[in-house]
């Protein structure tokens, strides 16, 4: 397999792996509007272990495009653009393009979710402070005895 299509087999990888995340970010909306913090929790947990692996898939697409650019001595900055520039791919300009919009869509589904959990740390902020309002400590309802399972 040559370096070429090994970085075109690394692009369809991150592709999949964008597909994973934004499938993520959809569940963690549904959770955010469903109030679910277990269901938020779990695909928190999820969405770290997916960019890890996203980290390392874009790793190791850099090293391949370094390994392109050494073997056929080029010394320019270097994008994906520029390998599609240099190598007439359209295969790697279609991939291109479903990165860019599968980054887009997770950009925009982000920040929705980012409005979602600011509106429900504000409802809960909000809550606190009528309860203390009324007479209620609300550090205390955290507070009591602790039983042991021994027993």
């Amino acid at each position: 397999m040559t370096t070429l299509e090994r970085i075109k087999s690394v692009i369809i990888e991150q592709i999949s792996g964008y597909r994973a995340l934004l499938e993520l970010l959809q569940k963690e909306r549904l959770y955010l509007l469903n109030f679910d913090a277990q269901g938020v929790e779990s695909v928190s947990k999820e969405k770290d272990v997916a960019i890890i692996r996203l980290r390392l898939i874009e790793e190791e697409r850099i090293r391949l495009i370094n390994k392109y650019l050494s073997e056929n001595n080029l010394r320019c900055e270097f994008t994906l653009q520029k390998l599609i520039e240099l190598t007439g791919d359209n295969n790697l300009n279609i991939l291109r393009m479903q990165l860019i919009s599968l980054m887009q869509s997770i950009e925009e589904l982000n920040s929705f979710n980012m409005i979602l959990i600011g509106r429900s740390l504000n409802f809960v902020k909000h809550s606190m402070a009528f309860l203390e309002s009324v007479g209620i400590d609300v550090d205390q309802l955290y507070k009591g005895a602790i039983f042991s399972k021994e027993i």
